[in-house]
């Protein structure tokens, strides 16, 4: 087992990394620190991995919730049903609320965590390569709304992280694959030595071998662990991490939430902000081609599938986060492993690039 912490100011967390550790409830139940648990998962995970972690629950006053499946379910309707499932449990502030499966899971449990009494604890243990990588490490909760994605939420670091990585054995190959993308975004950002390793271990990777894949989530939560404790609100170098994400949810909630999964998207936007970043010369035309070899090598999307209007998109990319008083604020790079973030680019040329897809 693999054990890393995110060190933030006012508190430090833990995170596991290894096979089995669903099934390893001493170690998990040292995360409950009160006397009621709620555990939120979905109709795909529940059947497969709710068990051992209700036997965990043993002792302990708890519950389940069990929600669809689908980037489409992540709602202020489903955050209702979190918190009326906590208040028929009578769960007090010492309550836990422990989010099982994926991205979705992860952020909408965080986000009724937050919302319950003020903020009670919530763990994470994610079942998909995305949230192992990525969702679950960093306190970044909330919900969508038919305007955007992740426009309402709230930061509620979790109590600790616990990755069994052997659920990733019955994870769809669409969503393994998409879950890569993330993977290959901290390498595109901020560590070379990774991306160039990436490109070595690629077959390894797509195989799951298990060493290969202990690695990479390893680094991956290294990486973003390292960022958030020096930026836990992003206020800087936080926003870094959404390399690929202006473009890419702006991608999602056009097509419509769960048509073009999140990986897929964040692949297609890592690409056109390299792309983006060798128009206005701040990078190298290899880099980019670099990186799409790598993101084809995965089986990631590269171009933007026909029939989407880039000035539709445009206007979906005006409402991310990080645009401050109406003026888009993109992350680029000069290179691989050197992300930036880059105000001032004309409209007009980001249109042409969604055109060309």
């Amino acid at each position: 087992m693999i054990e890393l912490d995110v060190a933030l100011a006012e508190r430090s967390y833990p995170i596991h990394v290894g096979a089995g550790l669903l099934l390893q409830s001493p170690l998990w139940r040292t995360a409950i620190r009160g006397r009621h648990a709620l555990v939120l998962s979905n109709t795909t995970v529940a059947p497969l991995y709710l068990e051992p972690v209700i036997a965990g629950l043993q002792g302990i006053d708890h519950a389940t919730l069990i929600i669809e499946d689908g980037e489409q379910y992540k709602t202020f309707d489903n955050v209702v049903r979190v918190l009326d499932a906590l208040a028929r449990l009578g769960a007090s502030r010492d309550a836990t609320l422990i989010a099982l499966g994926g991205g979705v899971i992860g952020d909408l449990g965080g986000f009724a965590a937050a919302c319950w009494m003020r903020g009670i604890d919530f763990v994470q243990m994610p079942t998909t390569l995305l949230a192992m990588v990525d969702s679950s490490v960093g306190g970044k909760t909330g919900v969508n709304l038919a305007a955007g994605k992740n426009l309402v939420g709230a930061f509620h670091q979790p109590r600790a992280v616990f990755i069994d990585t052997s659920t990733l054995a019955t994870l769809p190959e669409r969503e393994f694959v998409a879950g890569l993308a993330e993977v290959v975004k901290y390498g595109a950002i901020g560590d070379k030595e990774f991306f160039n390793w990436l490109e070595t271990h690629a077959t390894d990777l797509l195989a799951r071998d298990p060493d290969a894949l202990d690695q990479a989530i390893a680094s991956s939560c290294r990486h973003k662990a390292g960022v958030v404790a020096r930026d836990e609100r992003e206020l800087g170098e936080r926003a870094l991490l959404n390399f690929g994400h202006t473009f890419g949810h702006a991608l999602e909630v056009e097509a419509g939430y769960g048509e073009i999964l999140h990986g897929e998207a964040v692949a297609i936007g890592m690409l056109l902000g390299a792309r983006l970043s060798s128009q206005l010369g701040l990078a190298e035309v290899a880099d980019s081609e670099r990186l799409q070899i790598l993101l084809k090598r995965f089986g990631l999307p590269t171009r933007i599938p026909d029939g989407h209007d880039a000035g539709r998109l445009l206007e979906r990319m005006r409402l991310d986060k990080k645009s401050v008083s109406g003026a888009m604020r993109l992350i680029l790079w000069r290179g691989i492993g050197q992300a930036e973030m880059v105000s001032g680019v004309s409209e007009d040329l980001i249109v042409e690039l969604l055109a060309n897809g």
